[in-house]
């Protein structure tokens, strides 16, 4: 893209997605105060999704139980929260313009939602029976939590950083 507004490539072709109305209308629409709420809230469930996978290295470690309980109650929070993260995070894909116009928006959505999913099975895999889900199954379904947290999240930095989607105009 040129540095002037328009619509044209450094090859001269005409973007169709940039022409679009309302693709320069990044400002998010879900928040508090001006603080977007997507951006306040995915910070529980990624750091829970690390505890998660700390208390079933620390139970293999040591085979206290209370590490295995742990990683229950971290698992269940995190996929709670994760879900809230959700819900208004796809609020702001639907209801924003220039966010829905946005392939790399939509690359994010489901990678997130591929997270929820994983986190949602690694909590119901350990409801009944936490001490004998951590080996081998919960360590491994958690570390590919971890995998997916640190995808999801680069891709949503990436949306931020790069392309300014969901922050106030006047940054």
């Amino acid at each position: 893209m040129t540095s002037e507004k328009s619509t044209k490539t450094d090859e001269g072709l005409i973007d169709p997605i940039s022409a679009a109305p309302g693709f320069d209308e990044t400002e998010s629409q879900i928040a508090v105060l001006g603080h977007p709420i997507h951006a306040m809230s995915v910070a529980f469930p990624v750091a829970l999704t690390f505890c998660v996978f700390g208390a079933d290295v620390l139970y293999w470690w040591t085979a206290d139980a209370f590490w295995a309980r742990s990683a229950l109650w971290a698992a269940g929070t995190g996929f709670l929260f994760g879900m809230i993260a959700g819900f208004s995070g796809t609020a702001e894909l639907l209801l924003v313009p220039g966010i829905r116009a946005r392939a790399p928006a939509w690359t994010h959505f489901i990678i997130a939602v591929t997270l929820l999913a994983l986190l949602g099975a690694n909590w119901g895999y350990r409801l009944y029976g936490y001490e004998q889900a951590v080996l081998p199954y919960g360590i491994l379904l958690s570390a590919l939590c971890v995998l997916m947290v640190g995808i999801t999240g680069w891709h949503g930095g990436k949306l931020v950083f790069d392309y300014r989607l969901g922050i106030s105009k006047g940054n």
